[in-house]
């Protein structure tokens, strides 16, 4: 491949450019809930390699309504009828990780989890709380859809770059299989969260990061990439938290961000090669911007930030371990079928001729 086609840099300045932005409009702007849209902007920025057309952004926006309503309609049966709502989210959780694992848009699969658990919950306590959900939400992807036109523009791909390879589908049983893994680490998060929807937030958006993580990572390296993501992601934040607390205003918010996202980005896209893979890089970004945005919303609120901070990231590391507890317990065990011992000892020789 020649030096000027290489899109890495190029995807590694979108990474990083547009990560920051969408942290400095969702909190410039005062966005409910406005960690969520840094979290959309890297996942999109992350997934998409081509900017969206108007009509393609206000689709994927309806989609995104849609698909997050969803939850809306089970919160009354959680309240009245919890085990039968829990029972039908699962299943709505199995079969919306099984429509990604078998080719389906990976968004829209992000956007129907989203809407069963976020959305869901938030409406067992009340109504408008949800609807503000899915508020945050939908303002959120739409800065995130101007976000990458806008950085497309800055930093185009340069010509001749390859496109990405495609998602390979899974067959069924493969897909169900680990659909119904990613389901079992979603839900305890999820069943957390009834107790105290907004406060648990975070667990819930860290638990689909997980949930998605869990359909690419194989059980043998599980610990390596789940706990050791995680952990660096809250070692990021801490050190992301003293250093903006040098000049506290959104402009050394923004650069502060920039800087941390383009580090992320340069380990994701090799350009500064690691033995971990891009997920694991992945997981560290959107991991740190949760633990960021949630603080910063605890000290706007006045909370004791390092309590809660000490607090959500045990629970971070509680949701991991049982994450990495479910990819060992659930991961098929293929071994190779051994001889029978009569034929261990006594191998058959071939008969030498006279």
């Amino acid at each position: 491949m020649p030096a000027n086609s290489d899109p890495r840099g190029q995807r590694a300045l979108r990474l990083g450019v547009g990560t920051a932005l969408c942290l400095a409009v969702g909190f410039g702007l005062d966005l409910p809930i406005s960690m969520v849209t840094p979290v959309l902007g890297v996942l999109m920025l992350a997934s998409m390699n081509r900017p969206l057309s108007l009509k393609a952004g206000l689709g994927l926006t309806l989609v995104l309504v849609f698909t997050t309503a969803s939850g809306l309609f089970l919160s009354p049966m959680l309240r009245h009828y919890a085990f039968s709502g829990i029972l039908l989210i699962g299943l709505g959780l199995f079969l919306a990780f099984r429509f990604g694992l078998r080719g389906g848009n990976n968004l829209v699969c992000m956007f129907l989890i989203i809407g069963l658990t976020m959305i869901s919950a938030a409406g067992t306590v009340d109504y408008s709380l949800a609807v503000t959900v899915i508020e945050a939400l939908t303002k959120g992807l739409l800065v995130a859809v101007l976000v990458l036109g806008f950085c497309h523009w800055l930093f185009p791909e340069p010509a001749g770059a390859p496109a990405p390879p495609s998602s390979p589908v899974l067959p069924a049983p493969e897909a169900s299989r680990m659909a119904f893994r990613a389901t079992l680490v979603v839900m305890p998060a999820f069943l957390l969260a009834l107790t105290d929807p907004l406060g648990y937030m975070p667990i819930i958006l860290k638990s689909v990061s997980l949930g998605r993580q869990s359909c690419i990572t194989a059980a043998q390296g599980a610990a390596r990439e789940l706990l050791g993501s995680t952990l660096l992601g809250g070692a990021l934040a801490i050190v992301f938290w003293f250093a903006l607390r040098l000049s506290v205003n959104l402009w050394m918010f923004f650069l502060w961000m920039l800087l941390f996202g383009l580090l992320c980005a340069r380990k994701l896209y090799r350009l500064s090669p690691t033995r971990h893979p891009p997920s694991f890089w992945l997981n560290t970004l959107v991991t740190l911007i949760i633990l960021l945005g949630q603080s910063v919303q605890d000290s706007v609120a006045g909370k004791d930030v390092y309590t809660a901070f000490a607090v959500r990231m045990g629970l971070f590391i509680a949701v991991t371990l049982y994450a990495c507890l479910m990819l060992r317990l659930l991961e098929p065990q293929s071994r190779a079928p051994r001889k029978p011992r009569f034929f261990r000892r006594h191998p058959f020789r071939p008969l030498k001729r006279s």
